[in-house]
């Protein structure tokens, strides 16, 4: 989410010589809101880890999944989405207001280009809101506060984190951040995750290397984790099923999609 370490006042400066996981991640599901340098890493990743396109894909698809899941049969009408990325089809946004259309977003994120295209893109329903805020997923008492501007705090709120807690590299500030942002919802409130894994049986061995060449190439900074250690993120918290699964396959129609190194997961707080 950071290009270097910022105030919660201060937005990072736009770098477009340094390959960024916005868009290089906007590279691997198809869009056009990245520079040659977030090509090329982006290509060479794939080349050490060609997976990780699908792992793009199926992060994206359980997005929707989750969303639909939240906002049809949960009844969900407040949604925080902590790491936004560039905006691409079907935002948080448009799938819940589809479904409610008074539902209110708020979208967190610190990258300038991000910060561009939000305030052009990340429309609303006139019966719903969105919002914006630019801010650090470490600094969630940040996040929190600004949220609360738009959000009402009394009901509950899907705390969306996919794919963001990979850049809190050490994994007890990253459970701080979960339990500091999921303390301030009420009951009935959600955490929606996703998160790279380097667990073997699912293929993730090969992100060790490619995590390796990313740091030493790329910004931010990431990190995958074992199942147990994504797990920790959730304690406290009721799974819906069916449970910490390979995103991919979280809800999907059986045997419509092959495991991949990423774990996915609804939980809701009692």
């Amino acid at each position: 989410m950071s290009e270097r370490p910022t105030r919660s006042d201060e937005s990072p400066r736009l770098n477009t010589g340094v390959a960024h996981n916005a868009r290089v991640w906007n590279y691997w599901i198809g869009g056009k809101d990245n520079y040659e340098v977030d090509q090329r890493v982006g290509e060479h990743i794939a080349g050490m880890f060609p997976v990780i396109r699908e792992v793009a894909r199926a992060d994206r698809d359980f997005l929707g999944r989750a969303v639909r899941f939240l906002a049809a049969e949960r009844g969900v009408r407040q949604f925080l989405d902590i790491g936004t990325g560039l905006p691409t089809v079907d935002n948080t946004h448009e799938i819940a207001q589809r479904i409610a259309p008074d539902a209110r977003i708020v979208y967190v994120d610190n990258d300038p280009i991000v910060l561009v295209h939000a305030r052009t893109l990340l429309t609303s329903t006139p019966e719903g809101v969105t919002d914006y805020i630019d801010a650090d997923v470490h600094n969630p008492d940040t996040i929190v506060e600004r949220a609360a501007a738009t959000l009402d705090f009394g009901r509950p709120v899907a705390v969306m984190m996919l794919g963001i807690l990979n850049f809190v590299l050490d994994t007890d500030e990253a459970r701080g951040v979960v339990r500091r942002v999921m303390a301030a919802v009420p009951s009935g409130s959600v955490l929606v995750l996703t998160h790279p894994t380097f667990d073997a049986d699912l293929g993730g061995e090969g992100n060790i290397p490619a995590m390796e060449f990313w740091n030493e190439n790329a910004t931010p900074p990431i990190t995958a984790r074992s199942r147990a250690e994504i797990a920790t993120f959730l304690e406290g918290l009721d799974l819906v099923e069916p449970g910490l699964v390979p995103c991919s396959q979280w809800r999907a129609t059986p045997g419509s999609a092959a495991a991949v190194p990423q774990f996915g997961a609804v939980a809701v707080k009692p």
